[in-house]
Order: C-alpha cells, then structure tokens, then sequence
C-alpha cells in the first residue's frame, strides 16, 4: 500500500507503527468513536491499512512494532485470518463497522478494549499471550470456538447480544485452553454462553455477571476443567446452568447468587469432581438443581436456597455446612420424588455423626425408614407404622422402655383383679403381680413365677401378648444401648 493513499488519520497510525507509539483519537468527555459525526473523518481508519501493517509494515531497526490505536473508527472488514502476526495489536475504545476477523491465526497479544463490535470471528485463534477484551461492547456473536490462549482470557464488564431470531449461542467459548484465568466479573450476555470442553489452567470469574437466556441455556458448560476456582459472587443468572460432567478442583462460589428457571433445570452439576460447593446467602433458587453422582469434598449449602425439585441420586459428600437440624436438611432429600435414595440419607447420616451430632444422625435414619415404607406394599407398610409408633425402628429404645413400664401396669393390674391358679399348690411361692408380669415380659430374667402359675382364658392370651411384645421391645432397648455404646 502507498502512503500518498493514506488519509492523515491513516497516515499517523502508519507512522506510529514502526516504533510502537500509541496513536489516540479519543476527546475528552467522549465515550466512544461513533458519537461525533463531525471528527470521523479526523479518525476513520480502514481495516485493509491496518491488514498492511500487520502483514508487511515498515519496520525500524532498534525499536518494537505495535498496533496501538485507541478512539478510531475503523471501516472494512478486518481480515487477519490465519495470517502470523508478530507485533503487539491494541485497538482500545474503537468503533467497527464490520466483524472483525482473526480465524486460525497466531498473534502475540490482542486488546480490543472498550470497543464497540457487530460480532468477533476468532475461531481456532491462537494467541501467545493474552487476549483482552474488557469492557467491549459486541452486538453480534463472539466466536472463540477452539482458541487458545497462553495468558488470561479478559471479558470484564463486557456486553454481549446479539440480533433477533439468532439462534446461536452469543459467546462461543468451546474447547478453548486459556494459560491463566478467564476473567468475566460483571460479564453482560443476552443469549447462550457454549463453554463446552473448555480448558482453563486458573479459575473462571463470573462474578456480578448477568446471564439472560430464559428458558434455555445461559451457560452450557458440560467437560469443563478448571484448575482453580468457579467463582460466581453474587451472579445473576436467568436460564439454565448446565457444569455436568466438570472438573473443578477448588470451589464452585455460588455466593449471594440469583439461579432461575422457572419451570426447567436452574442449574445442573451432574457428574462433577468438584472441591468446594459454596451456595448461600442468595435468593431461593427457581427451577431444578441436579447434583446426581457428583462428588464433592465439601458441601456449603444454605437449605432456604434449595428449590422445589432436587436431584441427588448417588451425591457423594465428605462435609456438609452449615450445621442446621436435620429438619432443615431432610426436606432436600424428600424433594427428589423420582426415586427413593437410601445414599442420599447416609450421607447426611455420616455428616452429622463427623461432629458428634448422633442425635441428629438417629432423626435421619429414622426419616429413611419412613420414607423406605412409602415404597412397600399395604402390608410392609402397615408393620412399618407398628415399628414407627412402638420403637421408632429401632432409632428410639426409650420408646420401648415406655412401651415395656406400660405392659407391666396393665400385667400387673389384670393379674391382681384375678390370680392365676397354681400348677402346684404345695411348691408355688407367694403369688406377686408385679413381678408375674416381668415373668413374662424379661425374656431371660426368672422370678419363678412364670413356671408356678398358669393362667387361663382371657389371661392365658394376655399372657402370651406379653411374651411377645416382650421379647420385641426388650431386643429393640438392648439393641438401643448397644448402639450408644458403640458410637461412644
């Protein structure tokens, strides 16, 4: 390209190149380079002059090249596609007419700060250090499908939208590696996020994003692997979060966050390995969560959080915080009507039992059961109601005790109204009520009244529904005390 063609905006930038001096168009007090008819003339740049620097550019020995243009207007379309660029290129707070694109190619460092785009084409882009696009505002899809990034990944308060009737995903971000952090604090989409199998070395910070997508995807995120942190503080997020199947080895900050979905899947983490799940402080989540065989070292879960529907068939957790009554717990594992989920229970058995809550952790079995008989047929569950109301299943021995002290008044009132008659009257000892009545309930101890007595009629029955409960209830208190020990 000659320079007689260029235009004294042009001109300056050709200029500045060789010796890497910025070149900055912006007028105090103006926001962006599209807001003063009157100066595009003064700052309109081409995109096929900016193609020519950063193919075949002049160059000055002793100094670094760069691309470092702030405040232009530049017209064309920028089409860098697997072109090899050696030079640093920042085009900060400029305004594009058309999309700019950088497919398949290799770069050093890309800053499109503060600029104003219809969309970016960067698939299978390959940039060796970082790619910055803070504050941008895009207002078509942003293509970074297969990118790799050496550096960090900036999206920090930028804005994506894109037309009416797009049906693509807004921010395609799938298979990308980023070196570092992918930064998205204060992240603005309308529209669908695709970070599927994506690979990030640090942590992805969503945090004081807002995500619009309702009813379908906001952020479609299956594979995922991070080597930090998810860090969502305070998100916003209306439409489905799906992390099934993500590596996560630090948290997963759900912090102060607002998840809905009315009427499908708020957030699904199905799957995952994931360190920390941090969900408390927000608003109650609307829509389904989804934990199903997922594998968590720590649980920090807000139970006022919880929605309606949640799925844990097959959670596994080391942890749960913060210590509430099982009462505040238990409702999450009734609210996944699908199945019955014996796992569910002993998982929050064995958290409350880790800080000595046995207490809480009896309450639990004891909801498992009752929920287990919801499953029998009329028959099982009607011996289960027995097993509840006598001895709590076993999980309440002093029930029984009760059960057992209440036997022995109506033995020993029954028995005092009308003595049984001696088996041997020369050998039977003085007839005691009381202790005929232990006779029959203690299945081990003897007084020898039971064995010198015989009841008849109305009493021989009564005599045999003491048996009975006898030995039921007397196992159920030792079986009782044998557990506390144990535990102890």
């Amino acid at each position: 390209m000659e320079i007689n063609d260029l235009t004294p905006a042009e001109r300056t930038v050709w200029e500045a190149f060789p010796k890497g001096r910025a070149v900055d168009f912006r007028v105090a007090g103006e926001e962006s380079a599209a807001q003063d008819t009157d100066r595009e003339a003064q700052r309109t740049v081409r995109a096929a002059v900016l193609r020519a620097l950063l193919l075949d550019g002049p160059v000055e020995s002793g100094e670094v090249a760069a691309l470092k243009v702030a405040g232009a207007r530049i017209t064309g379309v920028l089409d860098l596609r697997y072109a090899t660029i050696e030079s640093v290129v920042r085009l900060s707070d400029c305004h594009f007419d058309e999309v700019p694109d950088f497919s398949g190619a290799q770069l050093k460092y890309l800053n499109l700060s503060g600029s104003q785009l219809p969309g970016l084409a960067s698939a299978r882009v390959r940039i060796d250090g970082g790619l910055r696009l803070t504050n941008c505002r895009f207002r078509g899809p942003v293509r970074l499908g297969g990118a790799q990034v050496a550096g960090a990944l900036y999206l920090e308060g930028t804005e994506v939208t894109a037309p009416e009737g797009n049906e693509r995903p807004v921010l395609q971000l799938h298979q990308v590696t980023v070196g570092e952090d992918l930064c998205a604090s204060g992240l603005r989409t309308h529209g669908e996020i695709r970070l599927n199998g994506a690979t990030i070395s640090g942590s992805l910070r969503l945090e004081n994003a807002e995500l619009r997508h309702r009813g379908d995807f906001v952020l479609n995120a299956e594979a995922l692997e991070v080597g930090a942190n998810v860090l969502g503080r305070r998100l916003s997020a209306r439409g489905r979060i799906d992390l099934r199947g993500a590596r996560i080895p630090g948290r997963l900050d759900l912090l102060y966050c607002e998840l809905s979905n009315p009427g499908g899947t708020a957030m699904r983490a199905s799957s995952c390995v994931i360190g920390e799940v941090w969900l408390r402080g927000g608003t109650p989540m609307e829509g389904r969560l989804n934990l199903r065989r997922s594998q968590i070292e720590h649980l920090n879960l807000d139970p006022e959080m919880l929605p309606d529907q949640v799925r844990l068939l097959d959670l596994t957790y080391t942890s749960l915080t913060p210590h509430v009554p099982p009462e505040l717990r238990l409702p999450m594992l009734e609210r996944d009507e699908d199945t019955f989920d014996p796992h569910g229970y002993e998982q929050l058995t064995a958290s409350y039992r880790r800080t000595g809550d046995d207490h809480a952790a009896r309450l639990v079995q004891l909801a498992k059961q009752r929920r287990h008989r919801t499953t029998l047929p009329w028959y099982g569950r009607l011996w289960g109601h027995v097993q509840d109301a006598t001895v709590g299943y076993g999980f309440r021995p002093m029930r029984a005790l009760g059960w057992l002290l209440s036997l022995l008044a109506v033995g020993s009132v029954a028995f005092t109204l009308h003595t049984p008659p001696r088996l041997k009257a020369d050998e039977a000892p003085e007839f005691n009520p009381v202790f005929y009545t232990l006779d029959l309930l203690l299945p081990v101890i003897s007084f020898g009244q039971e064995t010198a007595f015989a009841p008849e009629g109305g009493q021989q029955a009564l005599a045999y529904v003491l048996i009975l409960t006898g030995w039921i209830l007397a196992t159920t208190v030792i079986a009782g005390v044998t557990r506390t020990v144990s535990r102890q």
